[in-house]
């Protein structure tokens, strides 16, 4: 059960209906901004609520238990609130939301409603709709390590030491043309088989992009030219000539990890563990009768 304050309890009482919503920001970079579905801007321990964000509150629910309860707001992509260059660039991901209930004739009456951490942006022309998840959702979060027949390290990190640096594993190239905006046409530095960067880490040194990096999907060859289809799509259409560094993946299997990157002694999964469809094989004493009859008699 909620407690009240007694300063909003008693403009309750009173019938008051200036009541509006306030939503608190903090971004992981320490950020903080403040957003109201009210006419006018709110001032509340010494964060700026603006009105003109154009954020609303969409859809909030709420769940018994364990379960993980939630919401959205929505609001327009506008320079006086959430612009569409840092939702693109990830600045807001995972950041903290505080939703308040504010009497904006007396703001010092208010009430804390919820605590949650934006999740999914969805964007729509000039628009976006950002999930919120409550605190439950770090229940979800996987702590510790998975046994499981793939690799859980990262590439390079303490555990896998494979040194990324070196000229096998790390290459630079240019932009010659941008067909589609999660397709790129580019010029190697050096020669790679196809595939070899399938997988890996591209990061913009030069253009528009400059500082942001994407997940490659795809690596291969066409003609002369090396083609790149990235997972997201770049906050800005890349341009010719814009510069970037590759850095080459792993698909997390032992073949990968012997083969490619000579390092299956520091391999971090495990592929001997027996999956879910061993105990669906039938027993080698079983010969050709397999009618469903029982293996042991």
């Amino acid at each position: 059960m909620r407690a009240v304050p007694p300063a909003l309890a008693a403009r309750l009482e009173g019938g008051a209906t200036t009541l509006c919503r306030c939503w608190a920001l903090r971004r992981r970079d320490g950020l903080a901004l403040g957003f109201t579905d009210h006419d006018r801007d709110l001032t509340l321990s010494g964060v700026t609520y603006a009105a003109r964000s154009g954020l609303e509150a969409a859809e909030a629910s709420a769940e018994l238990g364990f379960a993980v309860g939630g919401g959205e707001v929505a609001g327009a992509l506008t320079s006086a609130g959430i612009t569409e260059a840092d939702v693109a660039a990830g600045l807001y991901d995972g950041a903290g939301v505080e939703t308040w209930l504010v009497d904006w004739a007396a703001p010092e009456a208010r009430l804390l409603l919820d605590v949650a951490t934006l999740g999914e942006i969805r964007r729509a022309g000039a628009a976006f709709v950002a999930e919120l998840r409550g605190l439950m959702h770090r229940l979800d979060v996987t702590v510790g390590r998975s046994f499981r027949a793939a690799c859980d390290a990262e590439l390079g990190d303490a555990r896998c030491r494979v040194d990324l640096a070196g000229p096998r594993f790390r290459t630079s190239g240019t932009v010659l043309a941008a067909p589609e905006s999660g397709r790129l046409v580019v010029a190697l530095t050096e020669d790679f088989a196809a595939g070899w960067f399938s997988g890996g880490r591209l990061t913009w040194d030069a253009g528009a992009n400059a500082g942001q990096a994407a997940d490659l999907r795809d690596h291969r060859r066409e003609g002369e030219s090396a083609i790149l289809e990235l997972w997201d799509v770049p906050p800005h259409r890349p341009a010719p000539g814009d510069g970037f560094t590759l850095v080459a993946g792993c698909d997390k299997s032992l073949a990968a990890c012997r083969e490619k990157f000579a390092n299956s002694l520091n391999f971090q999964g495990f592929p001997h563990m027996p999956g879910n469809d061993f105990v669906l094989r039938a027993g080698p004493e079983a010969g050709a009768r397999l009618d469903g009859s029982s293996l042991f008699r």
